[in-house]
């Protein structure tokens, strides 16, 4: 894992609390502790947009499959759908009881699917002017801290330490059992398994298909925040954040430690591995930090 530092953007909004690539990693989000979300260029590190209109922290964002729009989730409950290039608010659907933590796009863009405090899943469609949730799934017995969205499965995680499976078209639940609070939960890219960042300091594999646990990944630490964890290097490495400023990489079928990144002496808290290059965006207080291979950099940039 041949990974260096490549720059590192002041983002100037508090503390960032998520950071995300659009669809084709052209370009990333932040979401900020003052209520904003910033549209960046990860590889110039130019700010191209800001958007402001929550009254509470951003949590969460997405772009949309043709990265148009973004759909945003703050802890003012709301959700917000945004134009891209006018900046502007398109709708803002409010509906949840508590702060909204996560939130996803369906493949064609055409369903926002976000999660709460409020122990809810909410669909919403947004390309009608519908204001209320076309579906909510009530079932988790706590916090929702993460979703995943197929072309027709919804997958929540929740701190109550279970993890539900939607069949959007069979309308059936599968829920698995871990035991421990999940604060975090990302798909491998062949969909076959499930990473689940657990709060007692371990991150587990899961069969999606039998629920049955494959391996455990340990040696980062938690402390008491949300971790995020991610699949990189055509799904043979698992990396996560730690509390004590670092990146920790694993062999996703060994378990064994390949490598330590120090990325600075704050919690590294959320990261976004590219959707197709080596790349690694990390949030680490208020900087986005970027890694990637060396050479990648030597491409002409062309904005």
């Amino acid at each position: 894992m041949d990974l260096v530092a490549k720059r590192s953007i002041n983002c100037e909004q508090g503390a960032v609390r998520a950071v995300r690539y659009n669809v084709d990693g052209s370009y990333c989000l932040s979401c900020g502790s003052d209520k904003k979300i910033k549209l960046w260029n990860p590889r110039t590190g130019l700010l191209l947009k800001t958007y402001g209109g929550h009254a509470d922290e951003v949590m969460d964002a997405a772009g949309s499959c043709e990265s148009s729009y973004i759909v945003s989730a703050s802890l003012d409950k709301s959700v917000i759908y945004w134009d891209v290039s006018t900046g502007l608010p398109v709708r803002r659907l409010r509906g949840h009881a508590g702060g909204v933590t996560c939130i996803r796009f369906n493949e064609e863009s055409s369903i926002a699917v976000s999660g709460s405090k409020d122990n809810t899943v909410a669909c919403w469609d947004i390309r009608t002017r519908k204001l209320d949730a076309v579906q909510t799934m009530r079932e988790a017995k706590d916090c929702i801290t993460a979703l995943v969205v197929s072309e027709h499965k919804i997958i929540s995680s929740s701190l109550d330490g279970s993890i539900r499976q939607y069949d959007i078209r069979a309308g059936e639940l599968v829920c698995d059992t871990i035991g421990v609070p999940i604060t975090y939960l990302v798909q491998t890219r062949d969909g076959q398994c499930l990473l689940a960042a657990c709060s007692d300091g371990t991150i587990r594999l899961i069969d999606n298909d039998s629920g049955e646990l494959l391996s455990e990944y340990k040696g980062h630490r938690v402390d008491d925040y949300t971790i995020e964890c991610g699949i990189i290097s055509s799904d043979t490495k698992i990396i996560s954040g730690s509390a004590e400023g670092a990146a920790i990489i694993w062999d996703l079928l060994e378990g064994s430690e390949v490598r330590r990144l120090r990325i600075g002496s704050e919690v590294v808290h959320s990261l976004a591995p590219h959707p197709t290059g080596s790349d690694i965006l990390f949030a680490r207080k208020r900087h986005i930090e970027v890694w990637g291979k060396p050479e990648e950099d030597e491409d002409e940039i062309i904005d």
